[in-house]
């Protein structure tokens, strides 16, 4: 009788190993997904913000040729006017 309590012992360790097991397999695989895309995620969004950075340093780079070639339109206009 006490090898069939040793048995019954180890079956339900067993069933209660693979009851558990399986649910945390399957996170576990889950996390490495997420992890996966969660770099991936970043990995665009470094690259989104670099290309920002760039995109405004040329914006501001055509309002300031902009704006010189306004002040230099402004002061020929005012050489004109005086001239009258």
């Amino acid at each position: 009788m006490d090898e069939w309590g040793v048995v019954g012992v180890l079956v339900v360790v067993a069933g209660l190993f693979l009851s558990v097991g399986a649910p945390v397999i399957r996170l576990n695989s889950t996390i490495t997904k997420l992890s996966t895309l969660v770099e991936a995620v970043q990995s665009r969004q470094d690259r989104q913000e670099r290309d920002n950075t760039d995109s405004h340093r040329r914006l501001w780079k055509h309002n300031d040729e902009q704006d010189a070639t306004l002040n230099d339109h402004e002061t020929r206009i005012t050489i004109l006017e005086r001239k009258d």
